[in-house]
Parts: C-alpha cells; sequence; structure tokens
C-alpha cells in the first residue's frame, strides 16, 4: 500500500477484473487503497487476481457476472450498494478476443457476424457504465471510467468492426458526460493501443508471426516502432491511466478521452 493513497477508501467496481488489463487496473486500485469489487466469467482467474489484492494488504472481492446480462449487472451492482454503501468508480475492460471481430479484414470482406461480435464491448459498457450511473447520480458522486483502443481512430486497414465500437463508446462518453453535468458524476474514457504483455496481443503476435513469416520478437518489436515513443504502452501504464482518472487529481477531467496511445493515433 503506498502512503498517500490516491483512491483512498474509494469503491471501485473492475468489470473484465481477471483479464489483462482489468487485473492491472484491479491491482493498481487496490494498491491506492481501493475496495475492489472485481466481475468477469473466469472464476480461476478472478480468485487469482483478488488473491494477489489481499496477500498485498488490499481489499478486494469478486463475482461471476456476465455483463452482456443487464439483471446480473443491475444485480451485483445492487449488492455492492447494500454491502458497501455505494459506488465510487467503474471501470470495464471486458471486450472480445482479437479473433472474435475479424482483425484484418477490410469491411467490404467482413461477414456481419464478425462485424456484430465487435459491437459487444459497445453493448457492455453501455450497460456497466449505465448501471454504475444510476446508483452514483443520488450520492452526487462518482466516476465512470470508458476503455477504448487506437482503432477508435482510423489508423489501419482492417479495424472497422472495433473501430466502429470503439468510436461508440467513445461518443457515448460525451454523451454521458454532457447528461450527467451537474450531477457530481464524472464520465472519462481512456484509449490504450495493443498491451503486449496482455495474453490477447501475445496470441495475436504468434497467429501474424507464422502468416507473415516472423518470429513473435519481430511482431512485437513492429507495435513499439509504430509508437511516436518507439515503445508500445503496456498493462501497467494503462492502470496508470485509470488511477489518474480515478482519482481527485483529475477532478476537472469530464467527457473526455485520455489519450494514452504512445501516439500511434492522435486527436
Amino acid at each position: 500500500m503506498n502512503d498517500s493513497p490516491l483512491l483512498k477508501d474509494k469503491r471501485a467496481v473492475v468489470f473484465g477484473g481477471g483479464g489483462s488489463i482489468g487485473a492491472a487496473v484491479a491491482r493498481r486500485f487496490g494498491a491506492e487503497g481501493g475496495e475492489v469489487f472485481l466481475a468477469g466469467r473466469t472464476e480461476s482467474t478472478l480468485d487469482a487476481v483478488t488473491g494477489q489484492i489481499t496477500e498485498s494488504g488490499g481489499r478486494a472481492s469478486y463475482a461471476v457476472i456476465d455483463t452482456l446480462d443487464d439483471s446480473a449487472v443491475d444485480d451485483y451492482l445492487d449488492r455492492i450498494v447494500k454491502q458497501a454503501g455505494g459506488i465510487d468508480v467503474e471501470f470495464n475492460a471486458t471486450g472480445p478476443r482479437i479473433t472474435e471481430y475479424g482483425n484484418g479484414k477490410p469491411a467490404v470482406d467482413l461477414p456481419l457476424a464478425e462485424f456484430l461480435a465487435a459491437q459487444t464491448v459497445l453493448t457492455s459498457q453501455f450497460i456497466t457504465a449505465r448501471g454504475a450511473a444510476r446508483r452514483m447520480v443520488p450520492r452526487g458522486s462518482g466516476v465512470i471510467i470508458f476503455l477504448t483502443g487506437s482503432p477508435a481512430r482510423p489508423h489501419l486497414v482492417g479495424g472497422s468492426g472495433i473501430g466502429a465500437a470503439f468510436g461508440g463508446i467513445e461518443n457515448l462518453t460525451r454523451t454521458m458526460a454532457l447528461e450527467l453535468s451537474g450531477t457530481g458524476v464524472r464520465v472519462v474514457c481512456l484509449r490504450t493501443a495493443a498491451n503486449p504483455d496482455t495474453r490477447t496481443i501475445q496470441d495475436t503476435a504468434d497467429t501474424v508471426g507464422k502468416m507473415m513469416n516472423l518470429t513473435k520478437d519481430q511482431v512485437l518489436a513492429s507495435l513499439d516502432e509504430g509508437t511516436w515513443l518507439k515503445v508500445s504502452p503496456h498493462t501497467e501504464d494503462t492502470a496508470n491511466g485509470a488511477v489518474l482518472l480515478a482519482s481527485d487529481l483529475a477532478r476537472m477531467m469530464t467527457g473526455t478521452v485520455h489519450n494514452a496511445t504512445a501516439g500511434i493515433c492522435t486527436d
């Protein structure tokens, strides 16, 4: 635990808390003094991350939740409010794997099913953000953090499905922030790029390497080279961005996208 934690006693819900990015964010929230409530589909990973947080002196618990199940999300948030007294931060790191949304296929060759698979990330983020907002507004405070990636800004061929989903999330960020203005609830978005230490990018590097006769290290190096900083953001960097947005250091930030893509795309 930090001597001056940025999220002391904040009650933070992390959907997708068993995934690479969600786990990193949950651990950082816990290290910064937050009480973390993890949710996701895989109990074994949720249990492992929860254990890591508590063993480090933090407070955490988990529940197996499908974020596309509207009623299940509402029930979970109600249980948190009843148990902890409220929700201060909501973050959603869930989403389809790259293999599920036709990555690399131009729009004219993209089957409808693969395009729609990518849109589940938008649906999931809407359900959890709306649920959190409904419980934050009566208390007059809270922070909702959306998560997107560099495909939200056109910079590559074959990203139409996930690009449309991420672009929709960023628009939703601004719309919800406007609608919630004056309530004390902030709505922000964290945009990252391919985090090479995630399972998804590691698997993708293997697949792309075999297709292009490259090693995984060569594929990962090309990701670094594609950034302006010549180094890709890692899950720790993404987690640090989430902590900043959740903390009072960002209390004047709402309706905005925090671009943490190392310069892969700009606004």
